[in-house]
Formats: structure tokens, C-alpha cells, sequence
């Protein structure tokens, strides 16, 4: 069979773009072969998720944004729709974390486009200010009327994605959000069971797992012990992992510098209540309100401690996420104390 060399991928874009109804299938085939990544389709991971926003005006509600239809006409009832109002917002929950790679966002066709202006795009964690002080993804400038725009995020991760407009009173909506990326490496903290030295308040160590990154007490998200010698929180893996990273949010509102010096420990032993296991870092700081990871290398254990040893302190986590592999040799049975 002769092969034409000359048919190659400037060829095919040009085929596919001006002649696609006249083509073989052929040479459908071999375009296909060619594009590759050209024509891949990356799936939009905003389909499943759940959203709410700051308002509602009218029937503009924040689910019209990932209906799968980029209607762009309010008339046809999918564009969202806050009131007017001081920094307005919606937030899509990604139900878990993923690295994202790309936020396309479409304006509305039939009015007031410009309103989108200044707009920017947070992808995090945290639900702090209802997640507008995750980090920042990219400023919208400008979208034209009725036209979908796509931003670049270049594998931030986060659980959350929030489209704000900041600093001024105004209307927000959203004619379709599609998001793309990667579901980052499963925190295997919250399958675990947990236990701390001694209890303050509500601040129970479940807090910790509950996968909010929400650092301030009143969010219900932080745990608490008494202010004691030597205070702990233990996580029970249930089986042995090789723990890769452990990743540690600070509180916001008070008191971060209690964390400083705190241990991680990781290991197989209950004696000590678990602290006595191989250490994985030392957390020298982590700045209030943020989030850290200490890599760990493939440390075996069943235990993940985190205890601050040497004074009386009191310990307050607002989340620990655990990432590894589960090993080998991992064992059902309770270890001797």
C-alpha cells in the first residue's frame, strides 16, 4: 500500500477543520491517530459536585452552572443569578481533592457581560470566608458577551472552587463553570480512628479527619486538649500504610504558635501511647490559618501521633490528611501495649 507522507498533522487539522464531510473513513481513522491529544476530551469533574452561592435572585440558582449546557440567555433558565450585593460568590464542592487543571467559565449572552469583570478564581481546602481565602487561581478581566473562556490553573489542589468578585456590589452569574484535573493521592486519614490525650470543649479529635480545612474554633472543625504535659492526638490507620506525606492545618483565630515543636511520630507501637514510635518530622511552624506537609518517606506504621513534648501546651489540629500505601506485611491484629 502506498502511504502518502506528505499527510501529515498540519494536514489533517486542515481536513478536519474545512473537509471533514468529504473524508474516508480512512482518513478519519488516520486523523484521529494523528491529533492524539489534539481532540481528547478531558471529563468536566464539575458534574459531580455540589454548590450553593451568597444569594439567589429569582430562579437563578447555583446548580444552572453545571448542568452540562452552555445556554448563555437567561431566558433559557441556565444562568445563575445572585442578588446584588458586597462581594458576591459561588462555590462548587468537588466532594473530594483533585488537582485542577483548568476552570472554563461562560458569560452571559443577553445583558450586562461586563459584570463578570475583576471576577477571580480560588481552588482550596478551606471553607475560611466560605472559601474566597483559598488560594487564588486567576483574574477574569474580561469575558465577551455570551462566549466561554478557559483559565489555567496548573494543578492546584483543592477540593473547592470558588468564582468571587471582590471588593464592590454586584450581581453574579454564571452562564456554565466546567472544570478539569485530577483526583490528588486519597487521604487515607479518613477511614482512621482517632484519640487525644484529654478534651476541651467540643473539641473532639474526630475533628480533625472530618475533611474541612476550616481553621478557626468556631467553625467546629479544630480539635482541643486540656492544657497538660505532653498533650497527643493519635490516628489508627486500622492497618499498616508506608505514609508518604502527613499534612497539617493550623488553627486561624488563636494561638498558632502552640503548634511550634510539635512532633509527628509514626510506627506500629502503643507503648507511650503511641508517641514513642519513629519520629517523621518536627513541625518547627506552620504560619496560623495555613496548611503543611511534612514528607515521611515511606515510614511504615499503623499509628500517625502528633504530640508536643517537653511542656505543658495545649494541642489544637484543624485537620490531618495521610497520604501512603497500604504495605506488604499490614496486620489486622492489635499490637501488644
Amino acid at each position: 500500500m502506498k502511504v502518502d507522507l506528505h499527510f501529515n498533522l498540519r494536514a489533517c487539522r486542515k481536513r478536519t477543520n474545512f473537509q471533514h464531510r468529504t473524508m474516508s473513513p480512512a482518513v478519519v481513522l488516520l486523523c484521529l491517530a494523528l491529533l492524539g491529544k489534539t481532540y481528547s476530551v478531558e471529563t468536566n469533574i464539575a458534574r459531580g459536585g455540589k454548590v450553593t452561592q451568597s444569594s439567589l435572585f429569582g430562579p437563578g440558582v447555583p446548580e444552572r452552572a453545571i448542568d452540562g449546557n452552555r445556554a448563555n440567555t437567561w431566558e433559557k433558565k441556565s444562568c445563575t443569578h445572585t442578588e446584588k450585593e458586597q462581594n458576591p460568590w459561588w462555590r462548587l464542592d468537588l466532594q473530594k481533592m483533585y488537582k485542577v487543571n483548568t476552570v472554563t467559565i461562560t458569560n452571559r449572552k443577553d445583558c450586562c457581560h461586563e459584570r463578570l469583570n475583576g471576577a477571580e478564581i480560588h481552588i482550596g481546602n478551606s471553607l475560611n470566608d466560605d472559601g474566597n481565602s483559598n488560594p487564588r487561581c486567576a483574574v477574569i478581566s474580561s469575558i465577551p458577551a455570551g462566549t466561554s473562556k478557559t483559565f489555567e490553573c496548573n494543578g492546584m489542589e483543592g477540593r473547592y472552587v470558588n468564582i468571587v468578585i471582590p471588593g464592590r456590589q454586584e450581581y453574579l452569574t454564571l452562564c456554565e463553570v466546567e472544570v478539569t484535573g485530577q483526583l490528588s493521592e486519597t487521604n487515607i486519614a479518613r477511614g482512621g480512628k482517632v484519640t487525644q490525650s484529654s478534651l476541651f470543649g467540643p473539641g473532639v479529635p474526630e475533628r480533625a479527619i472530618d475533611g474541612n480545612r476550616a481553621s478557626t474554633w468556631e467553625e467546629k472543625s479544630c480539635t482541643h486538649t486540656e492544657k497538660e504535659q505532653d498533650p497527643w492526638w493519635r490516628l489508627d490507620l486500622q492497618k499498616t500504610y508506608k505514609v508518604n506525606t502527613v499534612t497539617i492545618t493550623n488553627r486561624k483565630d488563636c494561638c498558632h504558635e502552640r503548634l511550634n515543636g510539635a512532633e509527628i511520630h509514626i510506627g506500629k507501637s502503643l507503648n507511650d501511647n503511641g508517641n514513642s514510635n519513629p519520629r517523621c518530622a518536627v513541625i518547627s511552624s506552620i504560619p496560623a490559618g495555613t496548611s503543611k506537609t511534612f514528607e515521611c518517606n515511606g515510614m511504615e506504621g499503623r499509628y500517625v501521633n502528633i504530640v508536643i513534648p517537653g511542656r505543658q501546651e495545649y494541642l489544637t489540629l484543624c485537620e490531618v490528611e495521610v497520604t501512603g500505601t497500604e504495605s506488604d506485611d499490614s496486620s489486622e491484629f492489635e499490637p501488644c501495649g
